[in-house]
């Protein structure tokens, strides 16, 4: 079997897309060079990497040479949220295993969503083409709506920032997802008070905070930037559940600075533990308590503001799962 993970970078949405012309791709490429002439092939070959590999020239080049040697394969797109986490973090993933005969769960051409059905696997719904899988949205204003609310109405919602329609839809649909576990199966009875979000940051950039509630089934992929930055950077968890927000946000803007800061922090938002954050990325908690909460104590020993140390241990820790 070989497993692979070849470096990101030339093929995340927010790099420079490098692809094939990017020099840390050359180790890929030379295996899939050599794995044609291998003596004996593997019987199973498992990659994975990040969404945008799927429709880079380095995949072309994979499927072309996995299917040259005899291989079945079949390419995923899958998320935490998949296995009943509430976390978006969409990974590509790929299964070739060398046998003449199609896999069980295989859909010839299509990129799945889910986790395959076998017993259904000629239903569409959540499969993607694997030659259409960048669509152009139009964007539109963003909307901020109660989660625990069924309906919600664009135009009586609060503007927060563009996004797309599909985005505001898949936010209310993750939402009210029975199959995903609410956001407090992965809370930490713990003291949390130095991760509240200090004044400062609510008045710049509350409108551009992803706000998710204990009782949401859905947050924000974490990335090394949270605690420092915050746009796309993780969720923050609002812990006070019985105020509403669109209360909260509504003529926020017409408000003098003290009052914005007044009513933001009503809603008692947090950035999440280094903990809950190994909970929602699938870190058993031996791991993370032997390795990496060592360093996390250590910066927070040095009087280092908590967002340092929240980056410090994202650097350290959830890049292994990359």
């Amino acid at each position: 079997m070989i497993l692979m993970s070849p470096p990101c970078q030339p093929f995340t949405r927010i790099g420079l897309q490098g692809d094939m012309t990017d020099p840390r791709t050359n180790s890929f490429l030379y295996i899939l060079d050599i794995l044609p002439r291998l003596q004996k092939l593997p019987k199973y070959i498992l990659l994975e990497n990040v969404k945008g590999f799927e429709v880079s020239s380095t995949r072309g080049l994979l499927i072309q040479t996995i299917e040259a040697c005899g291989f079945q394969h079949q390419e995923f797109l899958l998320s935490p949220s998949s296995l009943g986490i509430p976390n978006s973090r969409l990974r590509y993933f790929l299964i070739a295993k060398l046998q003449s005969e199609p896999l069980p769960f295989q859909a010839p051409d299509q990129i799945l969503m889910e986790f395959p059905k076998i017993a259904t696997i000629q239903t569409q719904s959540y499969a993607v083409v694997a030659e259409n899988t960048l669509r152009v949205k139009r964007p539109e204003p963003s909307t901020c709506f109660d989660s625990s609310s069924t309906q919600y109405s664009r135009k009586d919602s609060i503007l927060f920032k563009l996004e797309t329609a599909e985005e505001i839809d898949r936010k209310h649909q993750q939402d009210n997802d029975l199959s995903v576990q609410m956001l407090k199966d992965f809370l930490e009875d713990e003291d949390t008070s130095q991760y509240f979000l200090p004044p400062k940051l609510l008045l710049r950039y509350a409108l551009l905070l992803d706000i998710v509630k204990p009782t949401s089934r859905r947050s924000m992929c974490f990335t090394k930037g949270y605690g420092s930055y915050i746009e796309g950077t993780g969720s923050v968890l609002q812990t006070a559940e019985d105020v509403q927000i669109e209360n909260v946000f509504k003529s926020l803007n017409d408000l003098p600075p003290e009052e914005k800061i007044a009513k933001l922090s009503t809603l008692k938002l947090r950035y999440f533990t280094p903990r809950e954050i190994a909970n929602l990325q699938g870190f058993p908690p031996e791991f993370v308590d032997q390795v990496c909460f060592l360093k996390t104590q250590v910066v927070l020993e040095t009087h280092d503001p908590p967002a340092s140390a929240l980056q410090y241990w994202i650097t350290g820790c959830t890049s292994r799962l990359s």
